[in-house]
């Protein structure tokens, strides 16, 4: 079988890794001005949209299989910001956070309004409106919540700009306050530590005070909705909480079900 020939983004990211690359390398910091080098030297026709080369390898497309020979047993390599225009290659532990196959699903009465089906552009922007309409962050966390902003761009010391899918602020019994920074998964991304740690450091820095909860949520098949609180320990993405939530018309709940999650 010939082997597969990697397309330009593959082939971009490859030249400024192994421009960088020794033996026992564990962080290697690149700039955004050597895509553009290495594009020259390739012959390889730039995208429009320059940041997408490395927002597809941040959260969409694995490395080129030269990178990831590179990586030893257990770790992986991730890219992350590092300053304006400026990018890094880091060796981490490897982090996969999947639903649970064997997790319980709680129904939920629909509440997305049906032109709002009818309208979303992609996964993205209708798994947000989803968790939005059905107050699914305040059933999750237990608390009151509200959407400040979605699709915040913003800027973090040390990472550069950064752009947080979509920002609640919440209050509980006792009136503590919460910046809840939610990222949403659809298709093929996956929940990384790239994501959750630069959200974590923007509330840390933008919201002294309050109390971080950093949510995922990732759509699942029959109208299910995942949901994850995650946490940094010892430099790994955790697992604090998961909840599995399916939309259901209110007239095909389960009355037996709603007095079992009563119980």
């Amino acid at each position: 079988m010939a082997k597969k020939t990697p397309n330009r983004y593959q082939a971009l990211i490859e030249k400024i890794f192994f421009d960088h690359y020794t033996d026992g390398s564990t962080s290697l910091d690149f700039t955004r001005q050597e895509i553009k080098d290495a594009a020259g030297t390739l012959g390889i026709v730039l995208p429009d949209n320059l940041g997408d080369v490395i927002y597809s390898f941040r959260f969409r497309t694995d490395l080129p299989e030269r990178v990831l020979a590179t990586q030893p047993e257990g770790m992986e390599w991730v890219i992350e910001l590092a300053g304006r225009s400026r990018y890094r290659f880091l060796l981490v532990k490897i982090s996969r956070i999947l639903p649970r196959e064997d997790l319980a699903r709680i129904d939920i009465p629909d509440a997305t309004p049906e032109i709002i089906r009818a309208y979303a552009l992609d996964d993205e922007q209708a798994l947000l409106a989803i968790v939005r309409y059905n107050r699914l962050v305040d059933t999750f966390l237990g608390l009151t919540t509200y959407s400040l902003q979605n699709h915040l761009r913003t800027t973090v010391k040390g990472i550069g700009q950064i752009e947080i899918d979509e920002l609640y602020v919440g209050i509980d019994k006792r009136g503590c306050h919460y910046v809840i920074p939610v990222q949403a998964k659809g298709g093929k991304d996956q929940i990384g530590i790239v994501q959750t740690s630069q959200d974590i450091r923007f509330v840390e820095e933008k919201f002294p005070g309050t109390r971080c909860r950093a949510i995922s949520a990732q759509f699942m098949e029959d109208q299910v909705v995942a949901l994850f609180e995650l946490t940094l320990q010892d430099g790994e993405i955790k697992v604090v909480e998961e909840r599995h939530y399916r939309l259901v018309p209110a007239k095909n709940l389960d009355q037996h079900a709603i007095r079992d999650y009563r119980d």
